[in-house]
């Protein structure tokens, strides 16, 4: 380690062989940060809470409240430098070093300076062509049809060919645009957030990693998934609690990726 900011310098770092078990312990060590430090998790995760809020009074606004559904799933997605705060917890945790507001404030404003912002380039970009998709599905399969409000779209969508088409193509695009997000970032973020690489080793070193352990991170990303669409149901505030617990997690998971056996 380096001075006080704690950076690993280097390329790549070795990727060790995961297990379900890895992905059960991590889980249980980011349950065991936010227990010691809700603070920071709730803070986190009220950011994200309070922008789902917001989108959803927009699309209201706007007359398209059926978008939250594509905007709500990938709107976690989009929090790169704030998941840097709860990566600074565990690793501090973890290090034995003091966790301090200006410490893991700092952290996440250095991030502006460093590789990470790339990476939330990359994360946009991916998050855009799944909004994308999302319309112009839309447009092929329910383009005709008419509704003027939530009760009415679920109905067209639950009740007719169109909308099984429109849900089943529509799955199958998302989970392949999430199974993308998913492989370059799980382990690029935290390492970027740590280790002083460019974020093009970072996107592949992560990659390299879901290949390499298909069926645990498989597992870890259901699992994310799974708890992040329940979180979104009682009006975004479950995200206060699942967010900030994944975020640890995904920390632990990475070092148990890239760390000595």
């Amino acid at each position: 380690m380096t001075n006080t900011t704690s950076r690993l310098d280097g390329g790549a770092p070795p990727i060790r062989d995961l297990s379900l078990h890895d992905v059960k312990a991590s889980l249980v060590e980011g349950w065991g940060d936010f227990r010691v430090h809700p603070g920071y998790g709730l803070f986190f995760g009220g950011i994200y809470m309070i922008g789902g809020l917001l989108i959803l009074g927009f699309l209201t606004r706007i007359g398209s409240p059926w978008m939250i559904i594509p905007l709500a799933i990938g709107f976690p997605l989009l929090g790169p430098f704030v998941a840097v705060g709860l990566y600074e917890v565990s690793r501090r945790r973890r290090m034995g070093e003091p966790v301090t507001r200006k410490g893991v404030l700092t952290q996440v404003f250095h991030q502006r300076e460093r590789q990470l912002g790339w990476m939330a380039f990359v994360v946009m970009f991916i998050f855009w062509i799944w909004i994308y998709q999302v319309r112009l599905l839309f447009a092929l399969f329910l383009g005709f049809k008419s509704f003027s409000g939530w009760g009415r779209f679920s109905e067209i969508v639950l009740s007719t060919p169109e909308g099984w088409g429109f849900l089943g193509v529509g799955t199958l695009v998302g989970a392949f645009l999430a199974t993308v997000l998913f492989s370059t970032t799980v382990i690029a973020l935290p390492m970027l957030a740590e280790r002083e690489v460019d974020f093009v080793t970072a996107m592949i070193t992560s990659i390299t990693t879901v290949a390499k352990n298909p069926l645990p991170m498989l597992g870890f990303g259901l699992v994310a998934g799974s708890a992040t669409l329940l979180a979104l149901l009682p009006a975004f505030a479950g995200l206060l609690l699942v967010l900030p617990v994944l975020g640890h997690a995904t920390w632990h998971l990475y070092r148990r990726a890239t760390s000595p056996a």
